[in-house]
């Protein structure tokens, strides 16, 4: 039985990825994946980003590897562990002191689904609210209640049940000249609106799976100061966007604002592995002992390759590389990409999470599919599957870089023209 044959004989009807692109890969390094026929692609999927750091970072790998030889814990729920403690130690000294950030650290459970699940939960024990607004274009997650925060009506679709307590607030790009603050605050002030004081208000600062939709600086300042105002616990969900996507290891950082509460999933793994964290302000930190927790919480190899993660961000100062290659990207885009698109198409973004807008989602995944062609992954996100989504490794080669995007150039002409 050949190897794809397979997975159409037994795996579940539920995977989407494998349709998109129907080969099966062998191995990964760096920027690239080679399939069983010894084929090789350019990754600007970045595991959904998840390998902010590429496939089989060496830095990384070495240290999981020595620490199982050293026979090192694996598994040990919210025990004390040596890996946890330095893990722990080294993300508050390097990372969350200098920044000037107070945060008790939640070990939710391996995904990002955890850790904006978490985060809902605490928020309204705190506040004694039910109701959390998020904003239209979101994703937080599959799990029920961060998918009721969750937009995408497919997704939303295979809940089953009611998804409640969420109200969805229209993004400023929403409408042209709509003022999403003084919508907020309206609602807010007024006692026949029908619409619930929340407990939290949830945002990516950059929505990815929503199409690559940049929250301005000043309305990021505005939602901090609309929550202060209120009462209204402010939570990041940084689980896709965060980890230096957007040029700062956190995305909120641009804006000078302090969150509440940050959900930290995918490249905080370091190596692609599953982990994720809660940041919560101590004067949050109002769970009793088991009250949230989760078996793989404790997962020590994740925690491992966490720190290793952490240290290489620092020792590559990744910062600084995605500014240079956000340039990189953005010049390429307006000089090459631009002038092939329609009056009613364009692009956006920040950092190396870029979109390219076509004006339906069948002159996307026409581009997607001749980009796989000619060897490049490459996703789709947005309404109706319109957003080309640019997402490399922070640490791709500059030439590596140009040459998948010549891939999107030629993908573009070739079936713009046919």
């Amino acid at each position: 039985m050949m190897s794809k044959e397979v997975f159409e004989k037994y795996e579940s009807n539920v995977r989407s990825y494998c349709r998109k692109w129907p080969v099966v890969m062998k191995s990964a390094k760096g920027s690239y994946y080679t399939d069983v026929d010894g084929k090789k692609y350019i990754d600007f999927f970045d595991g959904a980003g998840a390998l902010n750091y590429g496939h089989n970072p060496d830095f990384i790998k070495e240290r999981i590897l020595e620490y199982i030889e050293s026979d090192g814990i694996t598994h040990s729920l919210d025990m004390f562990a040596d890996s946890k403690e330095k893990f722990i130690s080294y993300f508050e000294e390097n990372y969350l002191i200098p920044k000037g950030l107070e945060y008790k650290i939640m070990f939710t459970g391996p995904t990002g689904t955890n850790s904006v699940e978490a985060a809902l939960k605490l928020a309204r024990k705190v506040t004694g609210r039910s109701e959390v607004w998020a904003f239209m274009g979101a994703f937080h997650g599959m799990s029920l209640g961060a998918l009721s925060l969750t937009t995408e009506r497919y997704a939303r679709g295979g809940a089953g049940v009611k998804l409640t307590d969420v109200t969805h607030i229209p993004t400023p790009d929403y409408i042209d000249g709509f003022d999403t603050i003084k919508y907020m605050r309206t609602i807010l002030d007024d006692d026949h609106s029908g619409i619930e004081k929340p407990a939290a208000i949830i945002i990516e600062t950059v929505q990815a799976e929503g199409g690559i939709n940049v929250f301005s600086v000043d309305f990021l300042k505005e939602l901090r100061k609309l929550c202060d105002d209120y009462d209204i616990i402010l939570i990041v969900d940084d689980v896709q966007v965060g980890c230096s996507r957007t040029g700062t290891f956190f995305s909120f950082e641009r804006a000078g604002i302090v969150p509440d509460m940050v959900c930290l999933s995918k490249s905080i793994g370091g190596y692609g592995l599953p982990f994720a964290l809660t940041l919560v302000k101590e004067e949050y930190d109002k769970f009793g002992p088991g009250e949230h927790n989760g078996t793989f919480r404790g997962s020590q190899i994740s925690i491992v390759a966490a720190k290793a993660g952490l240290e290489l961000n620092k020792l590559e100062k990744v910062d600084e590389k995605v500014k240079e290659k956000e340039q990189i990207v953005k010049d390429y885009l307006e000089k090459e990409i631009k002038p092939l698109l329609d009056e009613n198409e364009t692009y956006r973004g920040i950092g190396l999470i870029w979109g390219i807008c076509f004006k339906d989602g069948k002159l996307s995944r026409a581009v997607l599919d001749k980009c796989f062609e000619k060897g490049l992954i490459i996703e789709l996100a947005g309404r109706g599957d319109s957003v080309l989504k640019i997402l490399p490794s922070l640490l791709i080669e500059n030439e590596t870089l140009l040459k998948g995007l010549n891939i999107i150039k030629e993908s573009i002409i070739e079936v713009k023209n046919q």
